[in-house]
Order: C-alpha cells, then structure tokens, then sequence
C-alpha cells in the first residue's frame, strides 16, 4: 500500500503561477458524471480540482497533488475507499470526507474510525458538500496556514510577497526573482510546514510537462536562499528535510 504513495505518476497538467496558491481538492469516485458534477461546483466556487476514479490512482494523485482536502468514495475499483483513506491517514492529516450509501451506517462509522473528518451521504447536493469542504478548511485554516481564497499577499517574519504585482521584499527592500525563484517561494510560503518532495516541486511549479531532474529544485532552492536569508548556510526560512525535500518554516512570530 505505501508503494502507490512513493510512486510518482505523470499525465497530469501543470499547475503554475497563482493556480498553485488555490485550495486542491482530489475527488475520487468511480462515478464519472458524480465526480463531474462535483467538479464543476467546486471549481465554479473557485477551488481547484483534481479527480480520480479509483484507489489506485487516487494515490498516486495525493502524492503528486498534495491535496488540501480529499472526497473519497468508499466503493472503488482496485483498492477501496475504506484502504485509500487509512494509507493517506498513516502519512498525512489532510482532511478527508467520505462518500457513502444512505443505507450503509456501518461504513459511515469505520470511515470515521479509519480517520475520516466527516461523511457525506449520497445522493447529496453540491451545496452540501462545498459547505462541509468550506467548514473543514476554516477550522484548520490557521494550523494550515492557508486561506479560502488566494491572498493578495503573503507575510513571515521579515520576508513579504506581493502577488499581484509579483514582487518580494526582505526587511523591506526588495528583492530581483525570477519567474521560477518567485513562483517556487510562493508554492512553498502558501502551505508553511508542508514538506514538498523534489518531484512534487517539480511537476507543482515546473510543471508536469518539464523534461529535467531533481537538481533543478535543489539549484533553484540554493540561489532563492542566497536572495531571501541573512545566512544561506543556515536558513531561516526555506528548510531542507533531510532525503526528501524542503518545506518552509513559518517564522516565531508569525
């Protein structure tokens, strides 16, 4: 089970840019026209959607993705519902609401026993579910150190990032990025605490269609920390987590 975790798929499109900053949403259903319906809600409400229709992919899509909250259906082909969520709960804390049957009570109590946040019957409405989606995010939004909607702006310690007008400063001067130096800061300044492996960086903000190795992260990372920290030797903010990646470390008093 955790080897469709460490797997790294392809196929997907790139995310770059201020799509990187909206909450990720992975539906998974076998379904196809509940799973488009779902879809086209969520993504009319502003969230971006990622979908799969069975356990197997699902997997490989929350290692690629990173998800901030998961639907999981519990009835699927190739690994169930019920197996998806504890796999992604023995590595993870993302939010996950289960699909299930109006008649099957008993599922509903395992999903929540397996790790499940919350439960959704179907048939449901869209309203429902995004509402459940918006409640969850709210109530771990500060852990999480993310938002509903993309920021203007982004903030810890003495490091600043307008969005907008794509500019950074440090102890408020600022700071010459380029395009890939700038987007990959906000990939990781967005989700402060997550760490992100080299590959999910890589298909995240180089994008899926990227012919190149995990070097390239570790370069890029190098001459971001030579712009952005007092000491690149001993980083303030953009950590290295030691055989898997970076992630970035939300400053004391932030």
């Amino acid at each position: 089970m955790a080897g469709y975790l460490q797997r790294k798929a392809k196929g997907v499109l790139p995310v770059k840019g201020e799509k990187a900053l909206k909450p990720t949403i992975l539906v998974v259903d076998d379904e196809k026209p509940i799973a488009e319906i779902l879809q086209y809600n969520l993504e009319k409400e502003g969230f971006r959607v990622v979908v799969a229709f069975d356990g197997e992919e699902a997997l490989q899509r929350f290692e690629q993705e990173s998800p901030h909250l998961v639907i999981l259906d519990i009835m699927l082909p190739k690994i169930d519902g019920l197996a998806v969520c504890r796999a992604i709960r023995a590595r993870s804390d993302t939010p996950i609401i289960m699909l299930t049957a109006k008649e099957a009570e008993f599922d509903k109590v395992l999903g929540l026993e397996m790790g499940a946040d919350d439960y959704v019957t179907k048939p449901f409405s869209a309203r429902e579910v995004i509402a459940r989606i918006r409640a969850i995010l709210r109530r771990g939004r500060r852990g999480a150190g993310m938002a509903l909607s993309p920021p203007s702006r982004l903030e810890q310690g003495d490091l600043a990032v307008d969005l907008d007008l794509m500019e950074t400063y440090v102890r408020g001067k600022p700071v010459d990025l380029t395009y890939r130096e700038f987007s990959l800061l906000v990939h990781l300044m967005a989700r402060p605490g997550h760490v992100f492996t080299r590959q999910q960086l890589l298909n995240q903000v180089w994008g899926y269609d990227y012919v190149g190795d995990e070097r390239t992260v570790d370069v890029t990372v190098r001459r971001l920390r030579e712009k952005i920290e007092r000491d690149p030797g001993d980083p303030e903010y953009i950590q290295t987590k030691r055989g898997v990646g970076y992630y970035f470390r939300r400053a004391p008093h932030a």
